[in-house]
């Protein structure tokens, strides 16, 4: 059945950012891009095979020596704040210093900045020095900008930072302060696997490495591992084979899939 037109508040119809989606996925596929990874030791082995899935190419390393070489050529970063200790955090500076020299676009998930004061802080730090995109949920928006998070104070913030914001939920938000879109797209066991959340932030940066709109990219990938979720929960008995599923999902999406798929407003 096909879906009504639905229309982000920029104007952009729901078939418009379902073919955008379906067209970055095809350059995610012909590129390959490189995408560095800081993040926690719990996600690495689960991003990085969502990453190759969908057919990007991960690395991780997160030495000093080596970590600005690494970034210089990747083609996008993610800063993921996930496991706060000294080595990330410094790797994470390096990363953002030559990510900003190269031009190389990142993006920003602090993860539990909710629970840590410092971790905040650092978040803060981080923002001020323009990621391209912010994807965080509900409580962490709520840490760091001190007020309760809506379709507005999403977009205000967004506007202000001069960033994309992704707020993560039952239905994601995705602006950058002119343009606002929600997607809807995805299902409750995404929640039950540890480092969804850590590799939907990659399959951004992913996205962000072969398209120069950050707003249109970020919500491309909100599509894709949304779709790619309702597809492996339909195969899944349960959140074991559901992680594996989602990975067989990611591989095998087809752009006719996206396009019938994708909830968006």
């Amino acid at each position: 059945m096909r879906h009504p037109q639905a229309v982000s508040r920029d104007g952009a119809s729901r078939d418009d950012l379902a073919r955008a989606a379906s067209d970055i996925l095809a350059r995610l596929r012909a590129r390959s891009p490189r995408v560095h990874c800081i993040t926690n030791a719990v996600a690495q082995n689960f991003t990085a095979n969502v990453l190759l899935a969908a057919g990007c190419v991960p690395s991780m390393t997160l030495s000093g020596e080596e970590i600005g070489a690494f970034v210089s050529g990747a083609g996008a970063v993610l800063v993921n704040l996930g496991t706060f200790d000294r080595e990330r955090r410094e790797a994470a500076e390096i990363a953002v210093e030559t990510a900003t020299q190269r031009k190389v676009p990142w993006v920003l998930d602090p993860v539990f900045v909710d629970r840590s004061v410092s971790r905040a802080a650092f978040a803060r730090e981080l923002i001020g020095r323009a990621p391209k995109v912010v994807r965080l949920n509900h409580a962490e928006f709520s840490a760091l900008s001190g007020g309760a998070s809506s379709r507005e104070t999403i977009a205000a913030y967004a506007r202000d930072h001069k960033t994309v914001m992704a707020l993560s939920g039952e239905t994601d938000l995705v602006s950058d302060g002119e343009r606002t879109a929600a997607v809807a797209n995805g299902h409750p066991l995404m929640a039950r696997v540890t480092a969804m959340g850590c590799a939907g932030s990659a399959l951004v940066a992913a996205c962000l490495a072969v398209e120069a709109d950050a707003w249109k990219a970020t919500a491309a990938a909100l599509i894709l591992f949304g779709v790619a979720g309702e597809i492996a929960a339909e195969r899944a008995r349960g959140p074991g084979s559901f992680a594996m599923e989602i990975l067989d999902a990611v591989y095998g999406l087809e752009p006719a899939t996206l396009i019938a798929r994708a909830r968006v407003s």
